[in-house]
């Protein structure tokens, strides 16, 4: 049974050594996609078995969101987040929201690629040796309950933007005590001091654009 494979990673030379990584492999159709909506129209209409995805792939949009549209486009598709990140509550957002791998940049891809694929495609999670230490490590502090869900990622898209709490309470419809306290969790959840410094640290986490 052939197993298709879809890859969006911006960088080249991630591309070419996955290719490299999955060339020898038998009964495997390899695709890539260049940017976020050409990976969304690929996933759709490829309806791939795996998705490798690169978490800086497209600069105007955040990888979570981009997980999002992915398993909409193609709801039986795994996904592994090649990423730069060894934030474990990153890795831990990913997971709750359907990623089932995660391989850290300074991990070497050669000896985690191959064993990723097979344990991901047979339905079992993986993460590769420094974002498991990252993970467990975090999965064992205060903030690992609270997740960076679709509303706190708005709420930082619009901070982002400029807007004010109150401008931000109006336009998603909701109290102005709340926008508070999801961005105090958000400041705690990135150990931030002010608003500033969370939208620098989060762009440092690869959120790095807040699209509308």
């Amino acid at each position: 049974m052939t197993t298709c494979i879809l890859i969006a990673d911006s960088s080249s030379l991630t591309v070419v050594g996955a290719e490299t990584l999955l060339k020898d492999r038998a009964d495997t159709l390899i695709s890539k996609a260049e940017n976020g909506d050409d990976l969304i129209e690929k996933a759709r209409a490829e309806q791939p078995d795996l998705v490798l995805l690169g978490d800086r792939f497209d600069p105007l949009i955040d990888t979570l969101a981009l997980v999002e549209q992915i398993l909409y486009a193609a709801p039986s598709a795994r996904i592994i987040v090649m990423g730069t990140s060894t934030d474990g509550l990153v890795i831990r957002d990913l997971f709750t929201m359907g990623v089932c791998g995660y391989l850290a940049a300074g991990d070497d891809l050669s000896s985690c690629l191959l064993t990723a694929l097979d344990m991901v495609l047979r339905e079992y999670p993986y993460l590769s040796p420094t974002a498991n230490a990252e993970y467990l490590l975090t999965m064992q502090g205060s903030n690992r309950d609270w997740q960076l869900d679709p509303e706190a990622r708005a709420i930082l898209r619009l901070l982002a933007s400029g807007c004010t709490a109150r401008e931000i309470a109006a336009r998603l419809h909701l109290k102005l005590r709340r926008v508070y306290w999801v961005t105090e969790k958000m400041r705690a959840r990135f150990g931030a001091s002010t608003n500033e410094h969370l939208i620098s640290l989060a762009a440092a986490q690869g959120f790095n654009s807040f699209p509308g």
